[in-house]
């Protein structure tokens, strides 16, 4: 693979993807002297490369199947661009190219500055490559369940890895999160990340807490499938003191020229030349607007947008020509985990197994994180009588379900509403209506099935291995409905 990435440069794809993924062959013809093998490279070069292939993928195509699975916007009524994601109708000839690049451009890579930070005892990009590809496989292992992972990126070695369960994926992460955590930041070899870090610039403190606030999104994906293991995993963050984010985990410098633009935008709109595909959904609109929230102007520019009912991209509303487009920009930020999702995963965290002692506070602080990154102000919703008061005196699903909801909508910022869809599952939360949205009845904000859906009325919980894994890995699991529940989930 060819080394062709410049540190100023913010893309999505990196010139380190190959057309096969990381388990398989690497290929290494047609070297141009001018740029070095990866395997001349170094951490400092070959990690933002990395970071930018799970950024791009993540924050891009793999973030429109998150918006329209968790229901912020919907697919227009006058493109057929995105009718298969509304429709649950993905096959296996999707998204090759995000699995491929995942695999060959963000893991095979985080797997090389692994390697590379041990041998030099550089415990800063040991630790930074152990939680951007423990968060990558995390991502990969809830959109398929069982994925390559303990006989992956072996190369010629092993052309057909073996699929490890998620379980035992999550339990390996978390040891290797542990080992990175325990190195000794003071040694000599240790270098400063500096320029060639795009999430926090070198500040390795946050990279700690990063890594923390992933081991607790973690645990908490458990709750349902291994309750004693994640009670005991998150007791043990508390007793020992873990720090955990206080600050977006985000790219945040992309600009407006092509190729160093957000992900999002250059999937949904640079590429495809037209900013009209995805519209303004029923389920997020009328929710946001049941509770006055003033996030309704940053997503849609107007406080009364017109609304596609999800999925009902074939319907004969006559308004539907006229549904209002979904705002992106070029500059938009991809957030990892954005530090209102850490205030709600330690609200969460402490609800479950703290009698809730401070979760009222986090709760609060979650709110109000997510409104700042909109540019507003969420201190009166969260006051009593106020629309996001928190329910102290309501029971524990209550509770759950409020911040839940709140962590839904801070979901629809940032581009990674990947988590939204996952949590949904996870949780059950926002709940699921029993009508659809355009009958009298619907309650605003919960999700309703879309009129074309192609699975029988049940939604979406997974990907199917795509074909590109399927083709060349005799051991690929027998295919599964996109309907079946991973794991952990509810």
């Amino acid at each position: 693979m060819n080394l062709t990435i410049n540190k100023s440069l913010y893309i999505f794809v990196t010139a380190l993807s190959v057309t096969l993924f990381g388990c398989k062959k690497q290929l290494d013809i047609n070297t141009d002297p001018n740029y070095p093998l990866v395997n001349q490279g170094s951490p400092r070069l070959v990690f933002p490369a990395a970071t930018m292939s799970s950024v791009g993928r993540i924050g891009g195509d793999l973030n429109i199947i998150g918006g329209i699975w968790s229901q912020f916007f919907t697919q227009s009524w006058s493109s057929s661009q995105y009718r298969t994601i509304d429709a649950y109708n993905l096959q296996s000839t999707d998204y090759n190219g995000a699995y491929s690049e995942l695999f060959s451009g963000a893991l095979n890579n985080y797997q090389y500055v692994l390697d590379s930070a041990k041998a030099q005892s550089d415990w800063n990009f040991y630790l930074m490559g152990t939680v951007m590809k423990a968060y990558t496989v995390q991502v990969l292992a809830d959109l398929y369940d069982k994925i390559p992972y303990s006989q992956s990126l072996q190369g010629q070695a092993n052309l057909n890895p073996t699929f490890d369960d998620g379980y035992s994926i999550y339990t390996d992460l978390i040891a290797k999160i542990d080992d990175a955590l325990g190195k000794d930041f003071t040694a000599a070899t240790v270098t400063d990340p500096g320029s060639s870090d795009f999430v926090f610039g070198g500040n390795m403190t946050k990279w700690k807490q990063f890594a923390n606030t992933l081991k607790l999104k973690i645990y908490l994906r458990m709750v349902n499938a291994k309750p004693a293991e994640a009670q005991a995993g998150i007791q043990k963050l508390y007793t020992s003191g873990a720090k955990f984010l206080d600050a977006d985990a985000a790219v945040t410098h992309f600009t407006e020229t092509p190729d160093k633009q957000n992900p999002f935008y250059a999937y949904n709109i640079q590429r495809l030349n037209t900013t009209t595909n995805l519209r303004a959904s029923k389920t997020f609109v009328s929710w946001l607007q049941a509770n006055s929230d003033p996030r309704i102007l940053y997503y849609y520019g107007k406080t009364n947008p017109i609304v596609i009912n999800q999925g009902d991209y074939l319907g004969t509303d006559p308004t539907y020509g006229k549904a209002t487009v979904l705002i992106q920009s070029a500059t938009d930020p991809v957030e990892l985990i954005s530090v209102a999702e850490s205030y709600f995963l330690q609200a969460e965290a402490r609800l479950r197994y703290y009698a809730g002692d401070v979760t009222q506070g986090l709760y609060e602080q979650g709110v109000e994180a997510a409104f700042t990154e909109t540019g507003n102000d969420g201190s009166s919703f969260i006051a009593p009588g106020g629309a996001y008061e928190y329910p102290a005196a309501g029971s524990m699903d209550n509770k759950l379900e409020a911040i839940i909801v709140q962590k839904w909508a801070s979901l629809a910022y940032g581009a990674h509403s990947l988590e939204a869809f996952f949590e949904k599952n996870r949780t059950g939360y926002p709940k699921t209506s029993a009508v659809y949205s355009n009958v009298a009845g619907y309650i605003p904000g919960q999700f309703v099935y879309s009129p074309n859906g192609v699975t029988g009325g049940a939604f979406p919980k997974r990907l199917v291995y795509p074909n590109v894994e399927r083709s060349r890995n005799k051991n690929t699991p027998a295919e599964v409905p996109i309907t079946t529940a991973v794991w952990w989930a509810k």
